[in-house]
């Protein structure tokens, strides 16, 4: 910390001398306090550092902010540090719009922090022995679920489903209809739009797979376990009728598991305050259920530094980036969201230790690092997962088999990943 500090002090210092304007584009993918902290944070660094101005630019969703910067970029004007999501690290490398840190971090203090990053976070972040994203708005899936609900189906209410068979058997005793038959509340909702893939990755590192390779140019989308995953989420509509059947929306399950039309859901920790502020029962937050292993996929965005920057602009980036990853920066920006803090040093704060000891369900995501891997990333990002999620759309409408569907997918994805190799 004595180092971060020193770096922000010379760096204040020197600006004060020269101005510097940043542009910072930034996305908001979740409820709760997000755009006002990431706001405030801004505003706080900028009083410390009268020398630097920095243009927050709020560029919508994850999808809207990567088009953007590419957009931006392409017409002679990018921002010179955007939040993007991690998976988009080799999409932004192959259009040749980022620059690696590593020129900015090359000190041994340097050097030491970035070691502080959790590996999980930092898979996602570095590529051929380069330091392309530092993760800053970072996830994994968890589980929610309703205690009290739970309670009144007759389960212990302070014991989640810990594999498949028990979502299940949960499934079953939670799903209520009423005297009509119309199911007035479901067992379980995950979610497949918005973010498919992802969620979806969760069951197939719980089943034991790996979907893509860490050099971002193979896919095994048809891999055996992949369909067994897919058929146990389609089953959990069609054949145990525990979740609502068809595309199930993103953004609206926080409201149906508010509202109990759910009483179990999986989405991000990012949505732990919104949850937290919003759910009118008490309520649980667990890893997910495991199969053959624990396992989740990492999520969330990065800081990335883009090119066309000048020297100054770049080194103002990064003094910004290390000091909005400060512990008492990091501690205030993940206790208004609900994202993990990404470096441990964040969870030896004492007001992290107080609101974990408050707030328990903090702890999860932290915790179920342990068993997470990378997520979903590969050349030609958007394109490559955009077919995945195509696959797993017509597996889930019942407009093909899971295996049909993946089959499909691989063969595309294949086509153009295999220029990259």
């Amino acid at each position: 910390m004595k180092a971060v500090a020193a770096t922000a002090f010379t760096f204040s210092t020197w600006a004060s001398a020269q101005a510097v304007d940043l542009q910072f584009y930034f996305p908001v993918a979740v409820g709760g306090k997000a755009a006002e902290t990431i706001q405030e944070l801004t505003s706080d660094y900028m009083a410390q550092n009268p020398g630097v101005t920095i243009d927050a630019v709020y560029a919508g969703s994850y999808q809207d902010t990567v088009a953007k910067a590419i957009t931006a970029s392409r017409g002679g004007n990018p921002p010179q540090l955007s939040v993007i999501l991690s998976v988009d690290m080799f999409t932004l490398i192959d259009e040749d719009l980022i620059v690696p840190f590593d020129d900015y971090l090359a000190s041994d203090e340097d050097k030491a922090w970035l070691a502080g990053f959790y590996p999980a976070f930092m898979e996602n972040s570095q590529t051929g022995g380069k330091t392309y994203g530092i993760p800053f708005q970072r996830s994994t899936p968890v589980l929610y679920w309703n205690k009290e609900a739970f309670a009144e189906a007759g389960l212990d209410p302070n014991v989640p489903p810990a594999n498949w068979d028990e979502m299940v058997e949960f499934g079953k005793k939670l799903t209520k209809k009423d005297a009509s038959g119309n199911v007035t509340q479901w067992g379980v909702r995950i979610p497949s739009s918005g973010f498919p893939y992802w969620l979806f990755q969760g069951l197939t590192t719980q089943n034991g797979v790996i979907l893509a390779n860490s050099e971002g140019n193979r896919t095994n989308f048809d891999d055996p376990k992949v369909v067994e995953a897919l058929q146990y989420l389609v089953d959990l509509s069609q054949k145990h009728q525990v979740m609502a059947p068809g595309i199930i929306e993103w953004g609206a399950t926080p409201k149906a598991f508010f509202e109990g039309q759910t009483a179990m859901m999986w989405t991000t920790t990012g949505n732990l305050t919104n949850v937290r502020d919003n759910a009118p029962f008490e309520f649980g937050v667990a890893m997910l259920p495991a199969k053959e292993r624990r396992g989740a996929p990492t999520g969330g965005g990065n800081f990335y530094l883009f090119k066309g920057a000048s020297d100054e602009q770049n080194q103002a980036a990064v003094d910004f980036v290390k000091w909005i990853a400060a512990p008492e920066q990091a501690a205030k920006w993940a206790m208004a969201t609900g994202y993990v803090a990404p470096r441990a040093d964040t969870w030896e704060t004492d007001v992290m230790k107080a609101y974990a000891k408050d707030f328990p369900p903090a702890l999860v995501a932290r915790d179920q690092l342990e068993f997470a891997v990378a997520e979903l990333s590969t050349y030609q990002n958007q394109r490559v997962t955009g077919i995945f999620n195509d696959a797993l759309a017509a597996a889930i409408t019942g407009q093909k088999t899971p295996e049909e569907a993946l089959k499909e997918a691989q063969a595309q994805a294949e086509a153009v990943l295999v220029e990259y190799r």
